[in-house]
């Protein structure tokens, strides 16, 4: 488990694009940042992998976190594209430690809930918002095609959304189909795997708050 934890608290390395962009065809763009976006989910977005493993534990059937998770895809999406077309400059010394307390609250409620109430799509879709800011500080430093701007956008924020559905059809095949109707899942799953998660994003708000 340490070793674990001290991989996950390592910063993400950086995207690096090694590709002159005026030399592609729109179809070879499309691939290159539908790749970008699946890469800035695996292996590089450790927050948002543990985001999206807290969605899902609490409620480990397929249904209710695809309903989750398409929640935070269409708050992503706006905050995403708003971003990119300079209507929002979101600043990341704000961003990147509310996307770590995101993830922090929602360890906190799987822990001392026992069920998945409705209004949690709310605060996904809130919180959504929030990482689809963080997405876009990935891509500003990228930078977009000017030949086909809107296609690569769309191509990126499919990779992210490729990369989301990985992790929970991941977590769904080791945990969630032999576990899910368990009477221990609360107490040997879900919490255990909250608290974990929990103390991670908790370094990362103190290290993003105060030392980033």
């Amino acid at each position: 488990m340490l070793p674990l934890l001290l991989l996950l608290t390592r910063p993400a390395a950086a995207h690096v694009l090694n590709t002159d962009l005026s030399k592609l065809s729109r179809t070879e763009i499309f691939w290159t940042y539908l790749q970008l976006g699946f890469t800035h989910i695996i292996p590089l977005g450790f927050d948002h992998i543990l985001f999206i493993i807290s969605l899902y534990i609490l409620e480990p059937r397929l249904k209710p976190v695809l309903m989750q998770a398409t929640a935070f895809t269409v708050a992503h999406s706006i905050t995403l594209g708003l971003a990119m077309y300079g209507l929002i400059s979101p600043p990341s010394a704000v961003i990147e430690p509310i996307i770590a307390l995101s993830i922090l609250f929602v360890a906190i409620e799987n822990i001392i809930t026992d069920k998945l109430n409705p209004w949690r799509l709310l605060i996904v879709f809130g919180f959504g918002l929030v990482h689809g800011m963080g997405f876009a500080s990935a891509l500003t430093g990228l930078g977009l095609p000017q030949k086909d701007y809107f296609g690569s956008l769309i191509s990126f924020n499919v990779g992210v959304e490729l990369g989301q559905v990985s992790v929970i059809l991941l977590c769904w095949a080791l945990v969630g189909r032999w576990a899910a109707n368990k009477s221990w899942y609360k107490q040997r799953v879900v919490v255990p795997a909250s608290v974990v998660i929990g103390l991670i994003a908790a370094y990362w708000t103190v290290e993003r708050v105060f030392f980033t």
